[in-house]
C-alpha cells in the first residue's frame, strides 16, 4: 500500500474517530481525542515519509484533528468548552514529557531490549514535545479566538448565527495552520535538517494542513447535526 493511499486512509479514520468519539460520549469523547492526539502526533512526527512529491513528517493529520476538536466544540459547546481542550492538550504534553523521560532513568537490566529504541525515540522527544505545547497553546488559543471573531461577523452580516458554518471554520484553521507551520517547523527541527529541508517540511505540510482543513468541513457539519440529534434525544427523554 502507497504512502499516498494511507495518508488518505489516515484522514478519512481519524476525522471519522472524532466524529463517533463525539457521538458516543459528546464532550468528553472530544477531550479524550485531544488527549490521544497530542501523545501519539508527537511521537510520529519523527518519521520522514515520501508521498504526494514532497518529503514530509508524519503527525500533521493528527495535528490537524486537534483543530477539528476545538472547532466542533466553539460551534456546539461554547468558547469556554474550546478553550479547556486546549488546556487538556497542554497539560497531556507537559505529562507525557516527564513520564517518558522517567522511563529513561531505570537501569536496565541485562535481559532488556528496548532501551536502546527507548533512547532513540524519547532521547529527541523533550526538544519536539516542548515546542509543540509551546507552539499548539499560541496556536490552538489563535485558532479558537479567530473561529469567533469569524462568528461575529458572519453573523453581523447575514444576520444569522447558523450561517457560514464553513467560513468561520476555514476562515480560522487555515490561518492558524499556517502560523503552526512556520513555529513548528523551525522551532522543532533548526539545527537537526538544511534550511532547504525545512522549507520543504513547512510547504509540505501547510499544503497537507490546508487538504485536511478543507476536509474537516463536512466533519463539523456533521458534529453539528450530532450536537442536534443529542439535544432532541434528551428533549424527548
Amino acid at each position: 500500500m502507497t504512502n499516498e493511499i494511507l495518508l488518505i486512509l489516515s484522514l478519512v479514520v481519524i476525522y471519522s474517530g472524532v466524529l463517533v468519539m463525539y457521538r458516543l460520549f459528546g464532550k468528553t469523547g472530544l477531550y479524550c481525542c485531544t488527549a490521544i492526539a497530542t501523545i501519539t502526533a508527537n511521537i510520529e512526527v519523527l518519521l520522514m515519509v515520501d508521498a504526494f512529491g514532497m518529503e514530509q513528517t508524519l503527525g500533521n493529520i493528527l495535528f490537524a484533528s486537534t483543530f477539528l476538536v476545538t472547532d466542533i466544540l466553539s460551534e456546539t459547546a461554547g468558547k469556554e468548552a474550546a478553550q479547556k481542550a486546549v488546556n487538556i492538550g497542554i497539560a497531556t504534553s507537559i505529562s507525557f514529557i516527564l513520564i517518558s523521560q522517567s522511563w529513561l532513568l531505570y537501569e536496565p537490566a541485562g535481559s532488556d531490549w528496548a532501551r536502546e529504541s527507548f533512547e532513540t525515540i524519547f532521547s529527541n522527544t523533550p526538544r519536539l514535545m516542548i515546542v509543540s505545547f509551546v507552539v499548539y497553546a499560541i496556536c490552538q488559543r489563535f485558532d479558537v479566538w479567530a473561529y469567533h471573531k469569524w462568528w461575529n461577523f458572519t453573523k453581523k452580516r447575514c444576520g444569522d448565527s447558523k450561517r457560514f458554518l464553513w467560513v468561520r471554520n476555514n476562515g480560522s484553521t487555515l490561518v492558524s495552520q499556517l502560523l503552526n507551520t512556520v513555529l513548528y517547523s523551525f522551532g522543532a527541527f533548526w539545527g537537526m535538517y538544511s534550511m532547504e529541508t525545512m522549507l520543504s517540511i513547512c510547504l509540505s505540510s501547510y499544503v497537507i494542513f490546508i487538504v485536511t482543513s478543507l476536509a474537516d468541513t463536512p466533519a463539523i457539519y456533521l458534529a453539528r447535526g450530532i450536537c442536534r440529534k443529542q439535544v432532541d434525544e434528551t428533549k424527548v427523554r
